[in-house]
């Protein structure tokens, strides 16, 4: 029974080994999660906030290092769970912070701890997993650093962390009441995005309303929170890591700074070949690293600035911050912090060119000497088709025609412990038929929604392809990114149109494709990923974007539960845990 499991430990400290010479640290740290008023673009509204602020803390350990954090649930009327993104939790899936699949939520008044280690350096984040709580701004960024003596394959000064948000001024919870609803409201577009948390809206857009901002509070032009803020203050010459994260609800970005180039070196915490850009497209869930050395005139500032790609961008305010130079006229510190750069905004990228959007996501490789190579082959393929469908009247996504609804005892809890009345026996399907199916007319009539699952080989190779259709209700293909929990994947590659199995094998990269655990899937395309199913647990696979995954655009893969041990008793409680020791 345990064979596995002790094979998996071995697993864990052969992944550790690299950091044996530095002793590992303990990171021990207490959250208390509140609601408290704040106005990131102006507009005063609730936004969840961890020891008052959001986004919340950035968390910083080493490879190797384990992180204990413990949550205080102070919503009082609110569930939480903090899924901690792009850590594998190879040991601890129970740590994975997803409500309904590895835990049950955190209760008003309790308290939860998170311990688990982090087990590869990169850039990762952390954010809420219940419900569509995202929205509201429990997220942060989730910094790993080599261990002590081990050498980045590249050269920096100094780093800097960039969280992307977009921001509603409507709650989470009338957002969520219309996509539940009959007839179907769907949440809009976001009134602004945010740069590390702090934008500014155009108040003379709530005018007509008395001052409101779309359904928030009062919109104060002139109060101090409302300036662009300072993205970060260079010293010239020198050259700087940019961390950055995308934990958008809705939005696919695009981010720059004028007169500056960066060059992607990380992706979702592995290096990538260099790639050199004016933009950079991030989809949610998705980190990188850039490069940007401070070679520009010092006597001025820069606009830094995030742009909506892939929808109409015309209702949102934009993302800006402003890079600032320190001079030695100023003494080594920045000029005015209230003074804008001199020239416009740089517009973006044009909203709609998909085309530039997946050429950039086609030149991101594994770096040479990096490179992990992906299995030969697969031992199961998995093609998965998303539609939106009707339901009973009501709006939804599904995946092979089944729509994913969460159980009341969680996943982990109820297929470790036998409790099958709690899920869904017959699992989804692995296809459907693509020969036949139209991705500009999708099948629309035969969609359920299903506590349902995957049941995978433990140590089994699995590919996906997910392929993209338009929806019928407004004629549009829209951008997905997905991202999967206690894995990563090689990325094969992105295609137009229709995957077709038989034409499209040979254009997969097998040779030095980049691993990742956020991928985007391009309007009316495909997108086809490798993972090996060696992490015993009960694993999400979603879409990212908050609204979609709410009207149930995900899957469920089990792998192993039987080898797991005793599982803690403080994921369980709800479902058919409730009142029962196990």
């Amino acid at each position: 029974m345990r064979r596995w499991w002790l094979a998996v430990a071995a697993c864990v400290c052969a992944c550790l080994c690299a950091a044996a010479e530095a002793k590992a640290t303990t990171h021990h740290h207490t959250w208390n999660v509140t609601y408290q008023h704040r106005s990131p673009d102006c507009v005063t509204k609730l936004a969840v906030t961890i020891n008052g602020e959001s986004p919340g803390p950035t968390i910083r350990a080493a490879q190797g290092d384990t992180l204990v954090v413990t949550v205080h649930n102070m919503l009082e009327t609110e569930n939480t769970a903090i899924h901690w993104h792009g850590i594998r939790q190879i040991g601890s899936p129970w740590a994975d912070g997803t409500a309904g699949v590895t835990q049950c939520p955190i209760l008003p008044g309790e308290t939860f701890t998170y311990r688990f280690v982090v087990d590869r350096p990169g850039t990762y984040m952390y954010h809420a997993h219940y419900g569509m709580q995202r929205v509201a701004g429990l997220d942060g960024m989730l910094v790993v650093s080599e261990p002590d003596g081990a050498a980045e394959p590249f050269a920096y000064d100094e780093e800097r962390t960039v969280l992307l948000m977009d921001w509603w001024h409507k709650s989470v919870y009338e957002q969520a009441v219309g996509l539940a609803s009959i007839p179907f409201a769907f949440v809009g577009e976001p009134q602004s995005l945010l740069i590390n948390g702090r934008g500014v809206y155009n108040c003379s857009l709530s005018a007509a309303s008395g001052g409101a901002g779309a359904g928030g509070g009062a919109c104060n032009a002139s109060g101090p929170e409302c300036v662009w803020p300072t993205l970060f203050t260079a010293v010239p010459g020198k050259t700087y890591r940019l961390r950055i994260g995308s934990l958008t609800s809705l939005s696919s970005l695009s981010f720059g700074i004028e007169g500056h180039t960066m060059t992607v070196v990380e992706a979702d915490g592995y290096y990538v070949k260099p790639v050199v850009v004016k933009n950079l497209f991030v989809y949610s869930g998705e980190t990188y690293s850039v490069l940007v050395t401070a070679d520009q005139d010092p006597s001025r500032s820069y606009w830094a600035t995030s742009h909506i790609v892939s929808r109409d961008p015309t209702r949102t305010s934009p993302g800006r911050a402003v890079l600032r130079y320190a001079t030695a006229a100023a003494g080594g510190s920045s000029n005015d912090p209230r003074a804008l750069p001199p020239t416009p905004p740089p517009a973006g990228p044009a909203w709609n060119d998909t085309r530039s959007r997946v050429a950039q996501s086609n030149s991101f490789v594994a770096l040479p000497g990096h490179v992990e190579p992906p299995p030969a082959r697969p031992d199961r393929v998995l093609l998965l088709l998303n539609t939106q469908d009707k339901i009973d009247g009501h709006t939804k996504w599904a995946i092979n025609g089944v729509s994913l609804q969460f159980p009341a005892t969680p996943y982990l809890v109820a297929m470790k412990h036998g409790l099958r009345s709690e899920f869904d026996q017959r699992p989804p399907p692995d296809s459907y038929d693509h020969k036949n199916v139209s991705i500009s007319s999708p099948p629309q009539a035969a969609a359920t929604v299903r506590r349902a699952a995957y049941r995978l080989a433990l140590g089994s190779v699995v590919d996906m392809v997910l392929q993209n259709t338009v929806i019928p209700a407004n004629n549009r293909s829209e951008t997905h990114p997905w991202h999967l929990h206690g894995h990563d994947f090689w990325v094969l590659g992105y295609g137009d149109g229709k995957f077709d199995p038989e034409a499209d094998g040979w254009r997969l990269n097998a040779r030095d494709p980049v691993m990742k655990n956020t991928v985007a899937l391009h309007p009316m395309g495909w997108t086809a990923v490798r993972f090996r199913a060696n992490n015993p647990g009960v694993w999400l696979f979603h879409c990212h974007l908050e609204s979609h995954v709410y009207m149930g655009m995900g899957v469920v893969f089990e792998e192993g539960v039987d080898m797991l041990p005793r599982l803690p008793a403080a994921i369980m409680g709800c479902g058919r845990t409730k009142g029962h020791h196990y």
